[in-house]
């Protein structure tokens, strides 16, 4: 072992006096960030949906799809086309929603955010297309909800009933619709 530098680059990978290769450092960096990454949002899911297990809201996460009929205040009845988008989160005991419905002469684009208590639901809604919003509040649980969405020259009822895989939602307001009837599937 006459020359220990020499012997001691080959042990690390190098050779006496080479510089190390950008892109195949990137490269190394890269897959270590990326693997990290995948373990971070496994865990972190993993442990979200055991979670949501446990509340009201759990079993609603995800996209739903579906049709309906809308009777505007006329009188007169549309089919309706849906979807709906829910993210749960608190434990179970938080709801996101989303939901889109359209016929040939009406558009609504409803978001909400609500949680729940000990079978008591509370929270906020907004419908885009037409600046509104408000409140909501209600009671819910086993995948039966019924809840009162109110704001400035608007009220509505809306009863919703999730189980597995389906879920009809009825909004009765006195505005610009008088009924609407939904049935939608998870995706």
């Amino acid at each position: 072992m006459g020359h220990p530098r020499v012997y001691h680059a080959a042990v690390a990978g190098k050779r006496r006096g080479s510089k190390p290769n950008p892109t195949t450092e990137f490269f190394a960096l890269t897959r270590r960030l990326t693997f990290a990454a995948v373990a971070f949002f496994l865990v972190a899911a993993s442990g979200s949906a055991s979670h949501a297990q446990s509340g009201p809201f759990a079993g609603m996460a995800g996209n739903w799809s579906g049709s309906g009929t809308i009777t505007l205040d006329d009188g007169s009845t549309e089919r309706i086309r849906c979807r709906a988008s829910y993210a749960v989160g608190a434990g179970g005991n938080g709801l996101n929603q989303s939901l889109t419905c359209a016929s040939d002469s009406y558009k609504f684009n409803l978001a909400s955010n609500v949680m729940a208590r000990a079978g008591a639901l509370s929270g906020t809604w907004s419908e885009s297309i037409r600046n509104v919003s408000g409140n909501l509040e209600g009671r819910g649980g086993g995948g039966h909800f019924q809840v009162m969405a109110s704001g400035p020259g608007f009220t509505a009822s809306i009863a919703l009933t999730t189980r597995g895989n389906r879920q009809s939602v009825v909004i009765r307001s006195q505005g610009a619709f008088r009924v609407t009837s939904i049935s939608l599937s998870r995706k």
